[in-house]
């Protein structure tokens, strides 16, 4: 007989607004209890250093994150000129100093040498797996390393502020992948200056904004209310560029059994209009998410089951 997996039945997104000093897991754990739920997860690291939006999944909605993974993004963060750090933020020990505190106008001409497809080499305070190990552990106990760089895609990067002489700050919009620090040390060293990463907030990950964002204490009081189920948005929230199609209940029933169904031709037109190269559909009945499928030869093969 399965054993019962302890907790409640919760599925769906929370946009949280992680605080400064918390970890991604800290955070997922923190508003998994506070829901009571059976399972969670989230899709992005965020930086215990860094704040801002977090997308948490709860229960059926795990089995969409990897979908968020693929999402762009958009930082807003601040560079301190005159230091670099081993971490290329504020936490780790100075590695190099200067004098050099670049004019604005010259950070946002450098800035657009980075827009559109760039080969980035991550920092190696990372969490990319170096022969089975995180870059970060191997870089605390000292081993030297030559990560590989990566393609990403940056859409747009502008200077918002300038506080001082010693600081300026920064938005930009890209694709997944994108490594902040990264960038800052690359902008650092066209303009002949030393920098690192003063603050760092996240302020989207696809369709999850500020304007949907819930503080982490904020949520954990209504949960206590009993009245954190008006925050929790739709499983499908994390499908937005995905086709959905609205199916029979017939249908609806062999999707779940895992069984495909023949699609109409008029069906199949719309849908290909509308499809990406990985063919998914969402099927939806009343309403309801109830599985993802891909679509081929005029039928969908459910590819992810929901049990909502």
């Amino acid at each position: 007989m399965a054993r019962r997996r302890k907790g409640e039945a919760v599925s769906g997104w929370i946009c949280l607004d992680k605080p400064e000093n918390l970890g991604s897991t800290q955070a997922v754990s923190r508003v998994r209890r506070a829901f009571g739920a059976q399972k969670a997860g989230h899709a992005g690291t965020l930086d215990p250093l860094a704040d801002g939006i977090l997308p948490i999944a709860l229960g059926e909605a795990t089995k969409t994150v990897p979908f968020m993974m693929e999402a762009e993004k958009s930082y807003r963060f601040t560079i301190a000129w005159g230091e670099t750090t081993t971490t290329l933020d504020r936490e780790g020990p100075v590695t190099a100093s200067s004098a050099v505190r670049p004019e604005p106008a010259a950070v946002a001409a450098a800035l657009t040498r980075f827009v559109g497809e760039i080969d980035q080499i991550p920092p190696d305070y990372s969490a990319i797996k170096v022969g089975g190990q995180r870059a970060y552990d191997l870089a605390r106990e000292g081993v030297v390393m030559d990560l590989a760089p990566r393609r990403v895609v940056i859409h747009r990067a502008v200077v918002t502020a300038v506080p001082d002489l010693d600081h300026v700050e920064v938005e930009i919009h890209c694709g997944k992948g994108t490594y902040v620090r990264s960038l800052v040390r690359d902008l650092a060293a066209a303009l002949g200056a030393e920098a690192h990463v003063a603050r760092l907030r996240r302020l989207s990950v696809g369709p999850f904004t500020e304007a949907r964002a819930m503080g982490l204490e904020n949520l954990e009081a209504l949960c206590h209310r009993g009245e954190a189920l008006e925050v929790l948005l739709p499983v499908e929230t994390a499908l937005d560029d995905i086709p959905a199609l609205a199916v029979t209940d017939e249908d609806a029933f062999r999707l779940t059994q895992g069984r495909s169904v023949v699609l109409l031709p008029r069906q199949v037109e719309t849908l290909a209009a509308r499809l990406t190269a990985s063919r998914t559909v969402s099927a939806l009945s009343r309403d309801r998410l109830v599985a993802l499928c891909e679509m081929r030869a005029g039928r969908l093969n459910p590819t992810r089951v929901f049990h909502l």
